[in-house]
């Protein structure tokens, strides 16, 4: 398979536009885990107050404002990936009022194969959403995998990345998630029967 991945530069922030299958994704039950649950939780939480729905892609994920054409904001997941949905909606959960009024919030992207520097910055700015991405992973009962999203350099070391990540996840546990995250994680522990709260016990870097 053929998975392409990019980094938005622009304005400090990235977003992985296109997730990869993980592995674990592949042995998990189709019964259990549908991305057809994810669209309609987040379409019950947010269709009637932002006017935004969660949608299934057949291509690389983007977010579209409303326009002409399209009377309501739509956030598209790669080709029905349960974890693209997830990394979607917590890209859309972090933007501004202002952002969500651009395509793909405002930003353009840096193909696979960035430098060191380059790496360094899409690591930085990444944290926050794959932060969001595994506490709603956790909510779902579902296994999260850290992205370095870089398919050319197999000398990059992930720890320090997912070390970043889980004292992201240790600040939102403490200091509260944004609203919109918040009100969703609490509908997917609804949903899929999970600890109402973030148990942190359950948030490990050896297992992600």
């Amino acid at each position: 398979m053929i998975i392409f991945h990019s980094l938005i530069i622009t304005g400090l922030i990235t977003r992985i536009s296109c997730i990869a299958l993980w592995p674990l994704e592949k042995n998990l039950s189709c019964s259990q885990y549908h991305y057809q649950d994810l669209i309609n939780l987040f379409n019950q939480c947010f269709a009637e107050t932002h006017n935004t729905y969660l949608i299934k892609g057949d291509n690389e994920p983007i977010y579209l404002p409303a326009d002409k054409q399209r009377a309501y904001h739509g956030i598209y997941f790669a080709y029905g990936y349960f974890s693209s949905a997830l990394h979607e909606c917590a890209h859309w959960f972090i933007a501004g009022k202002q952002r969500r009024q651009q395509i793909d919030y405002g930003y353009w992207y840096e193909p696979d194969g960035r430098t060191k520097v380059q790496q360094q910055l899409f690591e930085k700015v990444e944290v926050k959403p794959q932060a969001i991405e595994w506490i709603l992973s956790v909510a779902a009962g579902y296994p999260f995998k850290v992205s370095v999203d870089n398919l050319n350099n197999e000398d990059i070391n992930p720890q320090p990345f997912k070390q970043a990540i889980y004292q992201q996840v240790l600040i939102y546990a403490q200091c509260g998630l944004p609203a919109r995250a918040e009100r969703f994680r609490q509908a997917l522990s609804q949903f899929y029967n999970t600890e109402k709260t973030i148990n942190l016990t359950l948030f490990s870097t050896e297992h992600c």
